[in-house]
């Protein structure tokens, strides 16, 4: 069972909400896919996860406040558990504070009537001078989470200011503060009162000067009266309405040139307003759409909250015009093609201008785009798509006959190869573009309104991976088919045309491989290219083995009769040939497909399509062999196959130099102009001994170097059709020596009237037997002069019915005389002697019918008749050792 994960460790501990951190542990997964679950102090934070390993993950901590645990699920180990806490806290943005977001800076607002006083934060309220650094310990904030020791906050906490400033402060002087600070908040309280008695003396000398000032009134109003001030204020206003006839026209120009004053003013100060409208059309048609964001953010900071209508008026205009720009940037997010850095500027501008917009009435009703990263997504994978299609469709347009009647011409690059190449450089230039716009989109750069789609995005990559391997397929190899892709237009011998450019095929599939690799894709994407590169690798291995095949056809028209084999006489070039294009066909398919590349699998797996087809290819090819084999053995000229074989004469022995130079094969001679069909038919026999015992074990060694034990079987099918094909050529070589040989021995026999019952005297063997044994000498003298290893193969059969048709002969004879009887004797037992170590058990059977058919002997006739073979031996002693020469 896989444990439960553990967290142990983490950097940093604490921090605001978006806070990348390192999280490191045990049992963290084996694969990204294993984790299932990420809580930090409460909040899921899955989606910003980022395995690294099974020690450790990277993720982003969400909207979460004060400590708390870090719980990590996988999908085999469960729930975990943690040993170390995060501390959450949030940061209070303020005008000099360095933030992301636009801080309205407004003006502070005068408070009319009594002056409230802002405490002076730099003295210390206890009247106590701070010595050294203000240092917060680490533990405050664990001790105080709700508090802080900042004086003007309402939460100020004084056990939190006196740790942070007073730490090392005595308590004697902690006291005289505390009596400083009763002083003052006792001075402030008694102030009033206080002013009032140190001040008497002024107070009683206003109070008499206010009793001295109404006393006069009062008096001035007996003497002259309470009308005093009207006569003044009617002079006054007569003045007034004088003033306004002569100057009304005056005034009247005046109020309107201040006026124009100033709108004029308004203007300069606020030309910003009134000129972003025409900025903005501008903008955008220099796609200078962060200068748009910017100004209208600033527009909407400095009179979003005007109340002055034409501020308002000129604001609504920028609103709608800020509709129309986000209608341009919506579509030109997909427009394609363009590059990724802008396509993700342009999803960064219009998510600004949404959510600005967004607290607008009635501006998203007309006009909203609920996720702008998601269709900049969705263009740039149509597109891909699309391309893939176009460049299919162009390249199998200009696959006509001519242009296929042309490919035959191998300096000629086909359409095909074209066509990779394109959809390579497409796949390794696009396919980064479309996964790292995602990238952007899922770790929140480009986040809109609306929640990722992770599936969706998941099911483009997947399809469009699935659309670029299925066109190459369908182009590149000859039996791929997909219903909704059309087929290549080929043929056979175009296809056989185009295998020599298949490896450099695979070369631009693992270049496009190796970039999805860097990119880390899913495991199910890279799959689906490395089932590609799998299928053009066994391609790759069948074409180099079929290619190979037809080379093997073609060793017969190579085969020149060169008997250079050394170790074994009479055998020629032509197995060594085999070896050396079998040799090459491995070399080129160790370097082609055979040795897999990065996150590649070993092609040649037990029980795998590529084992079955190399195991087919090479027995095909060994096939291949014994056909070249067979065919060279029965080429015959018509002179060959019209001549009657050799009969009643004495095949002439080759020259000492000729036989020489057959055994040691040092000869530069051209044998193939020279031998005859019976000779090349021997060396073809030679050849299925060579490559039964020799050849076949080397080809095994060879496999066995490069890996390939499996082939073992095809190679012992190899040698059975090798074996089968020996020993049809040997009965066919047997058959056309035996033949006539046989055949002549009745006719010899019987020459002139010869009856057994007829002879008079012996001393001599007879025409017949003579003849029997120099033919023998003959084949022998042939076979030798070829391949030694022959003689018993071949010699045996042949003697095997020499002694079997001496057994029908002295079978069907009626009557011997007494020397007719002896001189048979002779006759057979001289051959049987001279034939002896060619003759198997059957051969020796039908010798002793054959002098069983004769009539037995008697003592004195049987010693003559010994005495006769020992002189025959004599003068037949050539033939007799000759034919007792053993094979090597």
């Amino acid at each position: 069972m896989v444990p439960a994960p553990v967290v142990t460790g983490l950097s940093p501990k604490e921090g605001p909400p978006g806070t990348k951190v390192t999280i490191r542990g045990e049992f963290l997964g084996t694969k990204p896919q294993d984790i299932v679950g990420l809580e930090i102090c409460g909040i899921d934070c899955l989606l910003s996860a980022e395995w690294k390993s099974p020690n450790k993950i990277i993720a982003r901590t969400g909207a979460a406040k004060g400590k708390g645990d870090i719980i990590v699920t996988t999908r085999l180990g469960g729930r975990g558990t943690s040993t170390v806490q995060f501390r959450a806290y949030h940061e209070t943005i303020g005008p000099l504070k360095e933030s992301a977001v636009w801080v309205e800076e407004t003006s502070p607002t005068i408070a009319w009537g009594r002056r409230v006083l802002t405490p002076n934060t730099s003295d210390d309220p206890l009247g106590l001078s701070i010595e050294g650094d203000k240092k917060i310990p680490d533990d405050l904030r664990e001790i105080f989470p709700d508090g802080t020791g900042d004086l003007t906050q309402e939460n100020f906490n004084p056990a939190w200011f006196l740790l942070e400033n007073h730490l090392n402060t005595s308590f004697e002087d902690l006291k005289a503060g505390l009596l400083h600070l009763k002083r003052k908040i006792d001075s402030q309280t008694q102030g009033k009162i206080y002013f009032l008695k140190e001040n008497s003396g002024a107070v009683i000398d206003q109070l008499d000067t206010l009793m001295t000032l109404r006393e006069k009134f009062q008096q001035d109003v007996k003497e002259v009266g309470l009308e005093q001030t009207k006569t003044l204020e009617q002079a006054i206003q007569n003045t007034i309405s004088s003033s306004h006839t002569l100057f009304s026209d005056v005034l009247a120009r005046r109020e309107k040139a201040d006026a124009t004053r100033a709108a004029l003013a308004a203007l300069s100060r606020h030309k910003f307003l009134f000129c972003l409208p025409n900025s903005i059309e501008r903008c955008v048609k220099s796609n200078d759409f962060d200068i748009i964001c910017n100004d209208y953010a600033r527009a909407r900071n400095l009179f979003g909250k005007t109340d002055v209508p034409i501020f308002k008026q000129v604001l609504q205009e920028v609103d709608n015009r800020i509709v129309s720009v986000r209608k341009v940037l919506h579509e030109k997010i997909r427009e394609m093609p363009q590059g990724v850095e802008n396509q993700k500027k342009l999803v960064k501008a219009l998510i600004n201008l949404e959510n600005q917009q967004k607290e607008l009435p009635g501006m998203l009703e007309g006009y909203k785009v609920e996720d702008p990263a998601w269709d900049a997504i969705e263009a740039r994978a149509k597109y891909l798509e699309k391309t893939f299609k176009e460049t299919y469709e162009g390249y199998m347009a200009r696959e006509t006959p001519q242009n296929t009647s042309r490919s035959t011409n191998k300096e000629t690059t086909p359409n095909r190869l074209l066509f990779c190449e394109e959809m390579n450089e497409i796949g390794t230039g696009q396919f980064p573009d479309l996964w790292r716009l995602g990238q952007a989109y899922f770790s929140g750069e480009l986040r809109g309104m609306s929640e990722p789609k992770a599936k969706n995005f998941k099911t483009y990559i997947l399809s469009t991976i699935e659309l670029f391997c299925s066109y190459l397929k369908c182009a590149l190899l000859p039996n791929a088919k997909n219903h909704d892709i059309p087929a290549w237009p080929s043929t056979a011998s175009s296809n056989n045309l185009f295998a020599i450019w298949i490896p450099q095929c695979l070369r631009y599939v693992r270049v496009t491989y190796a970039t999805l690799i860097r990119l880390d894709l899913p495991n199910e994407a890279l799959d689906i290219v490395s089932k590609l590169i799998n299928d053009l690798r066994l391609y790759s291995l069948s074409t180099i083995f079929k290619k190979t095949n037809e080379k093997v056809k073609k060793l017969v028209e190579r085969e020149m009769w060169e008997i250079k084999v050394m170790e074994f006489p009479g055998a020629t070039l032509l197995p060594s040939k085999l070896e050396e294009l079998l040799n090459e066909a491995l070399e080129e398919a160790q370097t082609v497909c055979l040795t897999p590349e990065m996150r590649e699998t070993v092609l040649i797996e037990p029980q795998s399509d590529g084992q079955r087809e190399i195991a087919k290819r090479v027995q095909d090819i060994l096939n291949t062999f014994c056909g070249v084999v067979e065919t060279l053995a029965m080429q015959r000229t018509d002179e060959e196959s019209q001549a009657a074989p050799t009969v009643s004469q004495l095949i002439g022995f080759p020259s000492e130099m000729q036989a020489y130079e057959s055994v040691t094969g040092m000869s530069d001679t051209n044998w193939a102009d020279f031998l005859t069909w019976e000779q090349r038919l021997l060396c073809c026999l030679a050849n299925c001994a060579y490559c039964n015992k020799e050849m076949f074990p080397k080809i095994d060694q060879t496999f066995a170097k490069y890996g390939l034990n499996h082939v073992k079987l095809a190679i012992e099918s190899g040698r059975s059709n090798i074996n089968q094909l020996f020993s049809s050529l040997l009965e066919i070589y047997v058959e056309h020596k035996s033949d006539p040989l046989v055949g002549t021995i009745e006719p010899s026999m019987y020459i002139g009237h010869f009856q057994w019952d007829q002879v008079e005297e012996i001393g001599k063997l007879s025409p017949y037997a003579h003849e029997c044994c120099d033919n023998l000498v003959g084949v022998y003298s042939e076979i030798f002069s070829i391949s030694p290893f022959l003689l018993r193969p071949v010699l045996e059969p042949i003697v095997q019915t020499v002694a079997e048709e001496l057994a029908r002969l002295m079978t069907c004879v009626q009557k011997f005389s007494e020397m007719g009887a002896m001189q048979a004797y002779v006759d057979i037992k001289v051959i049987q002697d001279a034939l002896k170590v060619y003759s198997n058990s059957v051969a020796k059977t039908f010798f002793n019918e054959a002098l069983e058919a004769i009539p037995t002997l008697s003592p004195t006739d049987r010693k003559a008749s010994e005495v006769v073979i020992e002189d025959v031996k004599k003068k037949m002693r050539l033939q007799v050792i000759c034919l007792s020469v053993v094979d090597y």
